[in-house]
C-alpha cells in the first residue's frame, strides 16, 4: 500500500526568501499556488515539500510540527558542515553534539549519521544518511570516532594478521 512520503509542509514567513533557500539546498521549484504556497521537488516525481507563507510561524518548537529529514550519501553528509557554511547556512548544535561534524546515534543493527541546522524560520532540518552497525554500538559519537570504530573492527576481520606491524597494530 504506502511506497512512501510524497509530501510534507512546513510554515514559512517569507515565500520568496523561503524558496530561495530551499532552492540553495538543491530543492527545484515546480509551482505555486496563488501567492502563499509553492511546491519544490525534493527527489523529482518521487518527493516534495509544501511550504505555506503564513503569520503562524511563531508556533513554538516541537520536532514533531516543524522538523524534516532529507536523505543524503555518507560522502555528501561528511561534508556537509562545510557545504553549508559555505552557503551561508549555520549547522547548529543537537542531541548535545556542537555542528563542527555529523554525529551518529545508533539503533540496534543500524545507526543514523546526521547533522542539523534551520531555514530562515526556525523550522528544524537535518541531513541525515542510514548506517549498518555490526557491532551493536550504543553510544552516540561524531562520525569520525564512529568510522574509527568501524575500521578497526572492519580491517581486523578482513585483514587478519598480513596487516599488522611487529606490534600487532593493525597498519592503515
Amino acid at each position: 500500500m504506502i511506497r512512501g512520503l510524497y509530501e510534507a509542509h512546513l510554515p514559512v514567513r517569507d515565500l520568496k526568501r523561503s524558496i530561495e533557500f530551499y532552492e540553495g539546498l538543491g530543492l527545484q521549484l515546480d509551482h505555486k499556488v496563488e501567492d502563499n504556497l509553492a511546491f519544490l521537488w525534493i527527489e523529482k516525481d518521487k518527493s516534495w515539500l509544501g511550504l505555506w507563507e503564513t503569520e503562524k510561524v511563531e508556533v513554538e518548537y516541537h520536532p514533531s510540527l516543524r522538523h524534516i529529514a532529507f536523505q543524503v550519501s555518507l560522502e555528501d553528509l561528511k561534508s556537509s558542515v562545510a557545504w553549508l557554511e559555505d552557503r551561508g547556512y549555520a549547522p547548529r548544535e543537537a542531541f548535545g553534539f556542537k555542528p563542527i561534524e555529523p554525529f551518529v546515534m545508533p539503533h540496534g543493527e543500524y545507526a543514523h549519521a546526521k547533522i542539523h541546522f534551520n531555514d530562515p524560520d526556525g523550522n528544524s532540518l537535518e541531513f541525515i544518511s542510514k548506517l549498518e552497525n555490526p557491532k551493536k554500538i550504543t553510544n552516540r559519537m561524531y562520525l569520525s570516532e564512529w568510522e574509527h570504530e568501524y575500521r578497526s573492527e572492519k580491517y581486523e576481520s578482513q585483514m587478519g594478521e598480513n596487516f599488522k606491524n611487529k606490534n600487532g597494530r593493525i597498519i592503515e
